[in-house]
């Protein structure tokens, strides 16, 4: 849990609830990666029989103070999840960045502006809590969707990554 972040919060439109998961959320968690195909073609499901490598992951995230899992609420309902985490550095002149991953909403509560406020939330509250002075994700070479979406919020094409799969 990173400590600099004041949740749980409301966001500003659409009844939305940002909060920390907790480990009763690993259902919903699940079926919101499974929702993505990309995800879901890499082996993410919601009824895993590995379960309990995904309830270890959840906890690792949730004890570790430069990690947070985040999720957002609509009535109850987990409509979307983010993984933030605080990385201090020596480049950029010793800055901390953070690094947003595995972004998800629910396929039936996309474009109805919910990724868009969680990720403002991490520019404009998380990354100036944490003291960040960047913030950066990695997207799949396929989501051509997302990284309009990301280009629209201001994010650049900067770099381009490389994975080496174990």
């Amino acid at each position: 849990m990173i400590a600099h972040l004041d949740l749980p919060v409301d966001l500003p439109k659409n009844e939305l609830r940002l909060r920390r998961a907790v480990s009763e959320d690993l259902g919903a968690l699940l079926r919101l990666l499974s929702d993505d195909p990309i995800s879901a073609a890499r082996g993410d499901a919601k009824d895993r029989m590995d379960r309990a490598a995904y309830a270890a992951a959840l906890e690792e995230i949730i004890g570790d103070p430069a990690n947070d899992q985040l999720v957002v609420e609509h009535h109850g309902e987990l409509v979307a999840m983010m993984q933030v985490t605080r990385t201090p550095g020596l480049a950029r002149g010793g800055s901390c960045r953070l690094t947003l991953e595995a972004v998800r909403v629910a396929s039936h509560r996309r474009s109805l502006g919910i990724g868009t406020q969680l990720m403002r939330w991490a520019i404009d509250v998380a990354a100036v809590a944490c003291g960040a002075s960047l913030v950066q994700l990695t997207s799949d070479a396929a989501r051509t969707d997302a990284h309009r979406f990301y280009t629209r919020l201001g994010f650049t094409a900067s770099h381009t990554g490389f994975k080496y799969r174990i």
